[in-house]
């Protein structure tokens, strides 16, 4: 049973953008909003090699998650070991663009040492699995509220979470960027995963830290509920912001907004009735 396409019942969009400081764009990014997948890879490691990191696993986890939800129906099935099939299809689409990575890396001189991080969102029966993976993050903003959904994999976030630095210092804190979990870094790699309910009107933002480090979350918030009804003018206004306060790595947004719900069972009861039609 194939799955029903999500086109009308998402509007998606975002934006890429070198920034100021950095010669090359080492992020990739995908909004396929009809297969309700959206994903963002930000690439580090020697000269390009992040470029390809992070292409390989946009490519890889668009290419398996299209053919997953194209030869089966998410929306139904039991759950296994407390992961819905949604769930489990982009923890191993995620898991395969790990092992392409770490294998490229070993086998190509010029690729020696790269990784990326990953933040992905795949939705389906009026829910979103939220899978990352380093230091991208994935937010969420509801009737005006901006509610961060990802927590860093990150040595200042380790430092944070022990008491180190508040919440505040660590805004001022110098060492951002030091990740402690990466795509194709290693031969496996754990992936964070969690299901969201979703609800019409919700706007679920991914971004890089060349967003996030540049722009407070306050003023994504405001951005949202300023330009929401056009994602493109969003996510323009969100860089433009990022290389206004600096722009010193490049920049990634991907935006999703929930136009109309899509509820299993309202699907399945269509699927019926057209048989009978």
């Amino acid at each position: 049973m194939a799955r029903l396409t999500l086109k009308g019942k998402l509007r998606c969009a975002g934006l890429t953008d070198t920034g100021r400081v950095r010669e090359h764009n080492e992020d990739s990014i995908a909004a396929l909003g009809d297969i309700g997948l959206v994903v963002l890879a930000d690439g580090m490691g020697g000269y390009n090699a992040g470029e390809v990191a992070s292409g390989l696993a946009i490519k890889t986890v668009t290419s398996l998650v299209r053919d997953a939800v194209e030869r089966e129906d998410l929306r139904i099935g039991d759950r296994v070991a407390g992961l819905s099939r949604a769930s489990i299809i982009l923890r191993d689409a995620i898991h395969r663009a790990n092992k392409i990575i770490y294998q490229t890396a070993k086998t190509q001189p010029h690729c020696e040492g790269m990784g990326t991080t990953l933040v992905s969102g795949l939705f389906f029966d009026n829910k979103v699995v939220i899978a990352h993976i380093g230091d991208s993050r994935a937010y969420r903003l509801r009737d005006n509220q901006f509610s961060r959904l990802t927590a860093d994999h990150s040595l200042l976030q380790e430092l944070v979470d022990r008491g180190f630095y508040s919440p505040e210092e660590a805004l001022r804190a110098g060492n951002k960027n030091y990740v402690t979990r990466a795509l194709g870094v290693e031969p496996d790699v754990e992936v964070e995963l969690q299901e969201f309910a979703v609800q019409t009107g919700d706007y679920y933002l991914l971004c890089s830290d060349g967003l996030s480090d540049m722009v407070q979350d306050d003023d994504m918030r405001i951005t949202l509920t300023t330009f929401g009804t056009n994602l493109e003018a969003v996510s323009k206004h969100l860089v433009q912001m990022a290389n206004a306060n600096g722009g010193k790595d490049n920049i990634s947004v991907v935006l999703a907004e929930v136009v109309e719900s899509f509820p299993a069972r309202d699907g399945i009861i269509d699927q019926i009735l057209k048989r009978f039609s």
